[in-house]
This record gives C-alpha cells, sequence and structure tokens, in this order.
C-alpha cells in the first residue's frame, strides 16, 4: 500500500489517505455486495411480500438503517481510491474527487456529528474496560410481555399460557443492564429489575457481556457510516443477526414457524445453552468493539 499527503484546493493538509488501487477496491465493493445480498436478499423478497421475519425485521426497524445503505461500499475514512472516470465510484454523497483520487471529506461532519461520535467513542470505551456479566439469561424478553395487555409481536404466539409465564418471571431474578431493553418492560415488570435504569445511567450501567450491548455494535458503527468502512460495519451487522437469533430463541415467543427451535431458559439445560450463546457472542465483539474505538479515535483527532 501506498500513502500519500491529500492535496485539497491547492492547499497540502498533513493527514495521510492509503491508497487502494481501482482494480483492488472494485473487488472489494463486488465481494461486500454479494456478501450483503447472500444474506439479506431472500428477506427482502419475503418483506416485499407483508411477512413478518422476527430477527431480520428487528435488524431494519429497530435499527433505523436501510438494506441499501447496507450494501453501498465504503473505503472509510482514511482511503483514497484510483479511478478512471467518476461514475465508476462508490455511491457517497460524501467522497470527494480529487485528480485520479477519490476520498471521504472529513469537513462535512457537522459539529453536532462529532460530538455524536465523541459520545459513541466514550461508551465504547466505558463499556470495553468493564468485567462481562452474563446472569440475565435472556429475561428481558420475558418482562416485556409479563402481566402486559398489549404484547409487541401479536402475530406470534407464546410458548406457554399467561399465568405460567407470569410464574416463571417471578421466579427468576431480573438483572437487565441495558436501558433500550429495559425501557420496554411491562409496567408490572419495571420494579422487579433489580437496576432501575435510565438514559443517564446508560455509561455507568452497560457492560460487554450484554447480548443487546453488543447487538448495539451495529448502530453504532452505521451511525458513523461512510466514515466507517462498509468491512467494519457489515462485521457488527453479522454480529447483530446472530446475537438477534439468540435474542428471539430465547424468548417467550413460539417461533418454530420461522425454522427457530427455543432456547427454553425455564430449564436448567436452556439457561446452560443461553449462558454458552451469549459467551460466544461476547467473544466475537471483542474485536470488533475494539475496532470500532480505534476507527473512531482516528476519525476524531483528524478533525
Amino acid at each position: 500500500m501506498v500513502y500519500f499527503p491529500m492535496p485539497k484546493n491547492n492547499v497540502q493538509i498533513s493527514r495521510t489517505y492509503e491508497i487502494l488501487p481501482k482494480k483492488e477496491w472494485v473487488h472489494l465493493l463486488s465481494n461486500h455486495h454479494l456478501e450483503v445480498s447472500n444474506l439479506i436478499d431472500d428477506y427482502l423478497v419475503t418483506r416485499s411480500r407483508g411477512l413478518k421475519q422476527p430477527v431480520m425485521d428487528f435488524l431494519f426497524e429497530y435499527y433505523p438503517f436501510r438494506p441499501s445503505w447496507l450494501k453501498t461500499w465504503s473505503p472509510g475514512f482514511n482511503a483514497a481510491l484510483e479511478y478512471d472516470t467518476p461514475d465508476e465510484l462508490p455511491k457517497i454523497k460524501a467522497l470527494n474527487v480529487n485528480d485520479g483520487l477519490a476520498y471521504l471529506d472529513t469537513s462535512l461532519l457537522s459539529k453536532k456529528k462529532i460530538n455524536s461520535l465523541r459520545w459513541i467513542l466514550n461508551l465504547l470505551k466505558d463499556t470495553k474496560d468493564k468485567r462481562p456479566s452474563f446472569g440475565c439469561f435472556g429475561m428481558h424478553e420475558w418482562a416485556m410481555v409479563y402481566k402486559s395487555k398489549e404484547i409487541r409481536h401479536n402475530q406470534i404466539p407464546l410458548r406457554m399460557a399467561s399465568k405460567d409465564l407470569e410464574k416463571f418471571v417471578e421466579s427468576r431474578p431480573l438483572v437487565c443492564t441495558h436501558f433500550d431493553a429495559f425501557r420496554f418492560f411491562s409496567s408490572e415488570a419495571i420494579p422487579l429489575n433489580k437496576n432501575q435504569l435510565s438514559r443517564e445511567s446508560l455509561n455507568k450501567m452497560e457492560q460487554p457481556g450484554c447480548i443487546h450491548s453488543n447487538m448495539d455494535l451495529y448502530k453504532w458503527a452505521f451511525k458513523g457510516f461512510p466514515w466507517i468502512s462498509s468491512n467494519l460495519l457489515f462485521a457488527a451487522f453479522k454480529l447483530a443477526y446472530k446475537a438477534r437469533e439468540i435474542d428471539m430463541k430465547a424468548s417467550p415467543y413460539c417461533l418454530l414457524d420461522f425454522g427457530y427451535e427455543p432456547i427454553k431458559i425455564e430449564t436448567e439445560e436452556g439457561r446452560i445453552e443461553y449462558y454458552e450463546a451469549q459467551k460466544s457472542v461476547y467473544q466475537k465483539s471483542i474485536p470488533i468493539r475494539e475496532q470500532l474505538i480505534k476507527n473512531l479515535e482516528k476519525l476524531i483527532n483528524t478533525l
């Protein structure tokens, strides 16, 4: 790879960019589009028919990042692309074209966006340094339907009768540490949680063993897109997809019609299975969180 100081408007700026030859980045772009398509295209056909899919629906509804954006390839903020004509470049508005080289223009980042990225960076660093906890056993989804008259996924049947579900929730400790899961608890379940969470306590309570915290690495990556590379974004998406599968399999919903065997956390064997699955997601999250921190630090330092 070659590095060079990037001239802009005849003024040489201090930061350097990694030059990607056209053949190399075209290959990366093509591979990215193929990998994303292989994972989500069947789902997009299903969605176009008005059918529900509780795993993928969550990733594109709760997380407001369009499938077309996920398919769009970006090299990240510190790369420059060699090209012959601008028409062949990735369709990214922030891409600056300069004498046969194209790069993402960090000057387009607003002050509000920079502050948001700083907040995300601090959250990621705070979370990374904490000891992971694996004691929740996916009870958050059960707490969301506990004594509730409005079931969130009302098109999917529950795995047990309401009275049995209530007894099970009452038999287990609720130790959720993730505010964005806690805020969907039923009103009856909120006081049962060990921690009364709030938006203000998010940084303090977030911990790296939490399956939702690791799912949210996808959210933090797309908040930085396109300055965060598509390679890192898609790695975070695949982790979120796996985490959501575990989340739904351990939930009180019956997803057999969608091909998901339940993780029966109401049994000792099911809790062991969930623990191992949650720990696996945590292990896979470590390099993604570290890379996000590294990229955000570099991005913010260039500003």
